[in-house]
């Protein structure tokens, strides 16, 4: 018998060759942990370390919203035993191109950050602003969770546990400092009073000083003192041209609440 013509050879060839790639990646494993898990995979390797699911990992584990990034969402779960963040991990990350890069290069230093510092005030990774950013909201926005889900258990301890304004008190005066929030122009440290449940003073501790940041801090403070008191909470507007500086103010703002119980 004649042999099969060449090309019918170079077309087996082929689809043998493409087979082989195919299984070979069908059985390659995960070779970046952090990359698999800053991606948010319906299975990532860190988030099997740990009970399946935010809600159902009992109730010191909590899922805080996600955070909408220019490179796509960022998504913390967040892990809280003793009143300290035990374990932290981005659940979604932007990912796809120069992001896989950088989400597995920034998250597990934000994770660590997360634990090291025990609240939402880190530092962002060189590099990684946007996803930094979106990982310190969605992180704060579960603590925010976690401290809401404690609701009277957490009033009772507070009132327990704090010298100052306790439940034997009532309605007592609760004085607390929140952590200080760092801004680029500078640390923001509030100290707030609260009594009978409301806010009746604020003040800033530290504030962005030296040269043009001088003015701005002498001017938007007063203002953020006023619109704590009158808010009540730290829903509160930025001040014009103060922009930094207001955030930082109402990032220390609710930390000091948050220790009083929201």
């Amino acid at each position: 018998m004649r042999k099969s013509h060449p090309v019918r050879r170079a077309v087996l060839a082929g689809a043998a060759t493409v087979s082989g790639i195919v299984l070979l990646l069908s059985l390659k494993p995960a070779s970046d942990p952090g990359s698999a898990s800053a991606a948010g995979g319906a299975a990532p390797p860190v988030a099997a370390q740990s009970p399946q699911g935010g809600r159902g990992a009992g109730p010191g584990t909590v899922t805080g919203e996600a955070a909408r990034t220019q490179y796509g969402p960022v998504q913390v779960r967040v892990t809280v035993s003793g009143g300290k963040i035990t374990r932290a991990e981005a659940v979604q990350a932007p990912k796809g191109g120069q992001s896989d890069r950088v989400t597995a290069d920034a998250v597990p230093k934000l994770n660590q950050a997360a634990v090291a510092a025990g609240n939402a005030d880190i530092d962002a990774v060189s590099g990684a602003t946007y996803t930094s950013a979106g990982y310190a909201k969605s992180l704060q926005s579960a603590l925010d969770k976690a401290a809401a889900a404690a609701g009277s258990a957490g009033q009772e301890s507070g009132g327990s546990g704090d010298g100052a304004g306790g439940s034997d008190a009532g309605q007592g005066t609760q004085v607390l400092t929140g952590d200080a929030a760092q801004t680029q122009y500078g640390p923001v440290q509030v100290r707030v009073t609260v009594s009978g449940g409301r806010i009746t003073d604020v003040e800033a501790l530290q504030a962005p000083k030296g040269g043009r940041s001088d003015q701005v801090t002498a001017d938007a403070v007063p203002k953020l003192n006023q619109a704590a008191v009158a808010a009540g909470n730290a829903d509160i507007d930025a001040v014009s041209g103060a922009t930094y500086t207001s955030a930082g103010y109402t990032q220390s703002l609710q930390s000091a609440l948050d220790r009083a119980g929201g």
